[in-house]
């Protein structure tokens, strides 16, 4: 159901599905994964200080500002966001699972709410981050972000109505 493959327009490798998806459907389960030390170009974020990578289909999922699949770290697996259609490149927005990240880049994903880098969570707007699924660890790590903010904000932004 999946396959990878080799791209010729300047994004490197890309993962892409040889059978339709349904939007909600569980196509994937994360499985022969490795913890990692430290965050990687290939590795995903799984936890506030956990990674994993693994190589078979999750090192070959590209970003995109306009994602059609969710990568689910608390059940580690691939969900469809909407309809995919046989030979459509899967993506999914990395700010989902990544704070901070390794690598940060220009985004080439063409979506016309791009975003135009990618960093990671941490150097996003609530208001953006809304936006998307976001997972667990890093919606806590977002409001711990917004409870500190208030914890040290001055008394009259506290109380202002």
């Amino acid at each position: 159901m999946l396959e990878v493959k080799a791209s010729h327009d300047g994004k490197g490798q890309r993962l892409t599905v040889t059978k339709a998806i349904s939007a909600g459907q569980v196509f994937h389960k994360i499985e022969n994964y490795h913890y990692i030390t430290e965050a990687t170009f290939s590795s995903v974020q799984v936890g506030q200080a956990q990674n994993i990578e693994e190589f078979k289909y999750m090192a070959y999922l590209n970003h995109s500002c306009d994602p059609n699949i969710i990568l689910d770290t608390l059940n580690f697996e691939l969900r469809a966001i909407r309809d995919i259609a046989p030979g459509e490149e899967l993506s999914f927005f990395y700010p989902s699972t990544e704070w901070s990240m390794s690598t940060p880049f220009k985004c080439l994903c063409g979506a016309p709410q791009c975003l135009g880098y990618i960093s990671g969570a941490k150097h996003l707007s609530l208001h953006v981050i809304s936006k998307y699924f976001c997972n667990h660890h890093i919606r806590m790590m977002a409001m711990a972000c917004v409870t500190h903010d208030l914890a040290v904000a001055p008394a009259e932004l506290i109380t202002a109505s």
